[in-house]
């Protein structure tokens, strides 16, 4: 799936969607450059369960938890991560075990030692604006996906992916 961004409502929107799709319970890669918005996309997620807060990335302490109701959220920024052994330091395991909702930005950094994710978010600047490309990388990130694609407040920011539009050229 991609999407246009035209500005940082629209991010954050993207994030609302997000977290509603996600159902407190998911672990979602967030990449992109510095800038992109991964922390914007967070705070969307955030604020669908409750969050009013600022939020903040948590490139220092490496992951600041969050619990909103009856939803544990685990934000992590591994940008400053020196080696990904430090992931089993900080608790890691049990952060990313069970029924908690784990955004990761920088998820790079974590090669090797992180579980594969149920969906990758792209982002990239694209004039003023910012593109997010969603891909699906479990039986749940796909449930995501349609989910998500059944949501009207994505309706006009949804772009014509070119690998879709190969694929249906090659299905004809």
């Amino acid at each position: 799936m991609l999407l246009r961004l035209d500005d940082e409502a629209r991010q954050v929107a993207l994030g609302e969607c997000l977290g509603r799709a996600l159902e407190g319970h998911g672990l979602v890669y967030l990449e992109g450059e510095l800038g992109a918005g991964k922390t914007t996309l967070a705070r969307g997620v955030l604020r669908a369960y409750g969050h009013r807060g600022a939020v903040k990335s948590p490139t220092y302490t490496l992951v600041e938890p969050y619990e909103l109701d009856d939803v544990r959220i685990h934000h992590f920024d591994l940008y400053r991560l020196g080696d990904p052994e430090e992931l089993e330091f900080i608790g890691g395991r049990d952060l990313l075990a069970g029924e908690a909702l784990c955004l990761i930005e920088w998820p790079g950094r974590g090669e090797g030692w992180l579980p594969e994710p149920d969906l990758r978010i792209s982002l990239a600047l694209a004039g003023t604006g910012r593109e997010a490309r969603l891909e699906a990388r479990s039986l749940r990130g796909e449930q995501l996906l349609t989910r998500l694609t059944a949501m009207s407040e994505l309706a006009d920011c949804r772009l014509q992916d070119p690998a879709d539009a190969r694929e249906g050229e090659a299905a004809r």
